[in-house]
């Protein structure tokens, strides 16, 4: 099902920025869960707990700063890089080139980047494997975003800021509807790429999105070829 709500009167799309894990593959590929659980074993070993408390504390902290990381280098002094490089050491295997996606993006006009609150080195193993790499000028990553992770205002005018974006001429594509409002308030049409089980409770307040999909590949293409 997909759901429309932009105003007739915005102007035409001249950059796209696209979110990343389980929005550009879907969920059920089972390459995040790997780095949930590595995010769990490395709290449970840094911090002296058990796998259950670490998981506690991993999905709190999501909750609360955005990123788990975000919360153990507040909370925890953990330093970042230790913690990114061993919780994207998982099989990308998983993902397999995407020839729908391939299409569609080919056929949409205007820039493209990956906004994402992972690692540039993990998009680039992700990209590669979906065989869309080549759509990408640019990867704006944790990194970039001094590790200030979405939905914080200040890491969307980072990036807007870097890349020279026109926010009222942009669109963010997202999974997770939260993500999407500091876009909103910056003019940016938003595009929600539903999943079957909303990551947040306050996902279901979806005012700030223009669009509302389930199927990424068709609702581009139709773009496309409008």
């Amino acid at each position: 099902m997909t759901v429309n709500r932009t105003q007739s009167d915005k102007p035409p799309i001249e950059t796209w920025v696209f979110d990343l894990d389980n929005t550009l593959y879907p969920a059920t590929l089972s390459l995040f869960p790997q780095i949930d659980v590595r995010m769990r074993r490395f709290i449970a070993e840094r911090l002296k707990m058990s796998e259950a408390e670490a998981h506690a504390l991993q999905k709190r902290f999501y909750h609360e700063f955005g990123t788990t990381l975000r919360g153990l280098m507040l909370v925890h002094d953990i330093e970042p890089d230790v913690f990114l490089d061993y919780v994207h050491d998982v099989d990308h295997r998983v993902l397999t080139p995407d020839p729908r996606l391939d299409r569609a993006l080919k056929a949409l006009e205007g820039r493209k980047l990956i906004f994402t609150n992972g690692t540039e080195s993990h998009a680039a193993k992700v990209l590669d494997r979906l065989g869309l790499a080549h759509h990408f000028e640019a990867v704006f990553d944790i990194r970039a975003a001094l590790y200030l992770p979405k939905p914080d205002p200040e890491t969307y005018q980072r990036m807007v800021d870097r890349h020279a974006i026109q926010a009222p001429r942009a669109a963010m594509v997202e999974d997770i509807a939260r993500n999407l409002k500091p876009a909103a308030d910056l003019g940016m049409t938003t595009v929600w790429v539903r999943p079957p089980v909303p990551e947040f409770e306050h996902d279901t307040d979806t005012a700030h999105v223009d669009h509302v999909i389930e199927d990424l590949a068709a609702w581009l293409a139709a773009r496309g070829h409008s």
